[in-house]
């Protein structure tokens, strides 16, 4: 498997979102493989650096952890859980299709090793795990074995916190130590913060203000705010209308350290990022003064 390299501070990487799940939050979601294929050459002509495949919708009600220790049946099914066949279903066939359709890297959005596994063997190169390798500590070794790039995101179940941003940082911490332990090396992590899972609006916010404490860790940040509720809390618009407001979180999140934005609208938020990296990322040339 051969890695995308990635110049990290040079720009912000957009990755393109493609949910193969019908019960997505945003309500894009596909279930037609052929229909994926053209949306996805869609994104990287649109500006997409890294496309994110899910098989399995990720809003708070529909994915925890705990599911997969869950015994009676009827836990399940009021979890709405989507299981491990039907996820493999939903996204390897598009992975095997697309990895020769686009030069773009291919990322799996799952926490189930076994997918990931699967998925990086049909063409990915990337995963993408919203638990932070606590849904599924195997994956770690998964990444590990395939050399994978590594997305570790924080999350919890509830929205309690004492001290929000040490406790996240403290969880992605830990998270990373899973992940060096499994043999993955420390240049294929990459971290999220988690914009709007186990978070509050108001604690969402305060993350994006303080995204420097966590880019301190060292490692490359990933942020996720693309038609969030938080922005739909603020702005009183619904999820189709929040364009603007996720144009404010991106550019405020590059400005703090992110160097990858995750987005529906890539068109859109590739312009967004190519403005706020002319400034934040400016060199200073002998005409400046």
């Amino acid at each position: 498997m051969v890695l995308h390299t990635f110049n990290w501070g040079s720009k912000t990487y957009i990755m393109g979102i493609i949910n193969m799940s019908p019960e997505s939050f945003s309500g894009d979601g596909f279930d037609d493989v052929n229909k994926a294929i053209t949306h996805a050459k869609n994104l990287v002509n649109d500006g997409a650096d890294i496309l994110d495949i899910g098989g399995k919708s990720t809003r708070p009600h529909t994915s925890t952890f705990i599911e997969n220790q869950i015994q009676d049946s009827k836990s399940k099914n009021d979890l709405r859980k989507v299981d491990r066949d039907e996820e493999l279903r939903r996204v390897i066939p598009l992975i095997a299709k697309l990895k020769s359709e686009v030069s773009v890297p291919i990322s799996i959005d799952t926490y189930d090793a076994k997918v990931a596994q699967q998925a990086l063997i049909a063409g990915a190169t990337v995963i993408n795990d919203i638990w932070g390798l606590k849904a599924d500590p195997k994956l770690a070794r998964v990444a590990a074995e395939f050399d994978a790039q590594l997305v570790i995101m924080h999350n919890q179940e509830d929205t309690l916190y004492t001290n929000l941003v040490s406790e996240i940082k403290a969880s992605l911490i830990n998270s990373v130590e899973i992940a060096r332990k499994a043999g993955v090396a420390k240049e294929n992590i990459i971290l999220d913060p988690g914009f709007g899972f186990g978070k509050l609006p108001n604690q969402n916010l305060q993350v994006l203000r303080r995204l420097n404490e966590l880019k301190a860790l060292g490692f490359p940040i990933l942020i996720g705010t693309s038609n969030k509720s938080t922005i739909g809390s603020v702005l009183d618009l619904r999820i189709d209308k929040r364009t603007e407001g996720t144009s404010a979180t991106v550019a405020i999140s590059i400005a703090n350290g992110a160097d990858i934005v995750r987005a529906h609208d890539v068109k859109t938020m590739s312009l967004v990022s190519k403005m706020t990296d002319a400034v934040i990322r400016h060199e200073p040339s002998e005409g400046d003064g």
